[in-house]
């Protein structure tokens, strides 16, 4: 047994055991340690433990000691420096026109080395800036190519299930992904459904591969000729989560029953011809292959759901009818305009003057016969006639006959040219 630390020099990135050399470092804390490239700036993550001599490479590099408050702070100084070297290496990409995109710069822990990650598409000659930037920094330049995973995992960003990505969260090493695996799961192969950010397959369907690979072994292939408890049929569909199958039998014109694996023979496996000579067992026997569980499997769908279904619809129906005499006798009539739940309309008016009886239609008001009313006759009064109608009014001048008569007269009777008659007009 060997005493190891696990130590990650940038987020995401891959663990490396190294001595504690009579250290005892906690999860989180940060070490100082000796590598390839020299002192590099690390963060423990797994503490002091014992693992098996098979899986340590030795010699193991040694701790060299915790970090102190001038090693962070000449950290934060190299995190700084990493920007303006950015910027400065972008503007002299742009200056010798290469294809390639710039990802990220990283310092060592002493500055004597830079290394600037990029991504292209094909090989580029990059010479002329490795001098350009090692007159500029006066370290060591190192340019490294990396893939679009390896982008995505130093951005970092967030999924499509809504969480960060999971190689810059936690996975150490990519793991080999086909669209194989997305069959398998019975998946959609639509590509932007299947594919991260970074545009490959998402990782996240090595996770449950094994143990789809695990049901496929168990449950009988697509078009299987089979035997059920209810007779023999051809399988439709598989379930490999819940390792079950929908038999349509032959037999029967109703729908396809579910089974569960355990409840099915396999009698030919995958698409083909009905087996010559094949005569189905009894009746008997087949009953034999009939489970308690695939019983209440079958019976879940088609007897509690509509049971469950109707009390639902009985209690809601009784919740809403309630709530309805609740409202009615709350807000009153709801044939005004507000609806139900709004004040009515013009209701003021309504406390104010009685509504107006509803009318009746013509042959109702013909069938009724009319009120007999019990009026006198009043006699007309007597008219003096020395005294002046109240109608009469003074006679209007012949003038003025002829402006009212020209006044009203229609446009289609005027003459053209808009002039005026020069004779009178007939009275």
């Amino acid at each position: 047994m060997t005493e190891i630390i696990s130590v990650r020099f940038r987020p995401g990135g891959k663990q490396y055991y190294f001595d504690p050399a009579g250290l005892t470092v906690a999860e989180g804390q940060h070490v100082i340690v000796e590598t390839g490239k020299g002192l590099e700036y690390g963060a423990c993550v797994r503490h002091n433990s014992m693992v098996e001599d098979e899986s340590v490479v030795q010699p193991l590099r040694p701790v060299v000691r915790l970090a102190t408050e001038k090693d962070e702070r000449q950290v934060r100084e190299n995190r700084g420096k990493e920007k303006d070297a950015l910027r400065t290496c972008q503007q002299l990409v742009e200056r010798h026109g290469l294809d390639m995109k710039l990802v990220q710069v990283e310092y060592s822990f002493d500055g004597s080395k830079i290394i600037f990650f990029f991504t292209s598409d094909g090989r580029v000659d990059f010479r002329a800036l490795v001098k350009d930037l090692a007159s500029i920094f006066r370290a060591r330049i190192e340019l490294r190519q990396i893939g679009v995973r390896d982008e995505a995992r130093m951005l970092g960003g967030f999924g499509i299930c809504g969480k960060p990505f999971c190689c810059a969260q936690f996975l150490d090493e990519f793991q080999p992904v086909s669209i194989k695996m997305a069959k398998t799961q019975n998946l959609s192969l639509n590509p932007t459904k299947i594919s991260g950010t970074c545009g490959r397959l998402m990782c996240c369907l090595k996770y449950e591969q094994e143990a789809y690979e695990d049901a496929v072994k168990r449950c009988p292939k697509q078009e299987s000729f089979v035997e059920c408890p209810d007779g023999a049929g051809t399988v439709s569909s598989v379930n490999l989560l819940k390792e079950q199958v929908k038999v349509r039998l032959e037999d029967s014109t109703e729908q396809p029953k579910c089974y569960l694996t355990d409840e099915i023979r396999v009698v030919r496996s995958g698409k083909g011809r009905r087996p010559e000579g094949y005569t189905a067992p009894p009746k008997a026997e087949l009953e034999q292959l009939r489970t308690q569980e695939g019983e209440r499997v079958r019976n879940g769908r088609t007897q509690e759901g509509p049971a469950d279904l109707n009390a639902m619809l009985e209690r809601y129906l009784g919740e809403s009818s309630q709530e309805k005499q609740h409202d009615g006798h709350k807000q009153g009539s709801r044939r005004s305009r507000g609806g139900p739940g709004k004040p009515a309309q013009n209701q003021h008016r309504q406390d104010k003057t009685p509504a107006k009886p509803r009318q009746q239609s013509a042959p109702q008001r013909q069938a009724q016969p009319r009120p007999q009313r019990d009026v006198q006759p009043q006699p007309k009064p007597q008219r003096d006639p020395q005294s002046q109608p109240r109608h009469a009014q003074a006679a209007p001048t012949d003038d003025a006959k002829t402006n009212q008569k020209r006044r009203y007269r229609p446009h289609h009777r005027r003459k053209p040219g808009g002039g005026q008659s020069s004779q009178p007009p007939q009275s």
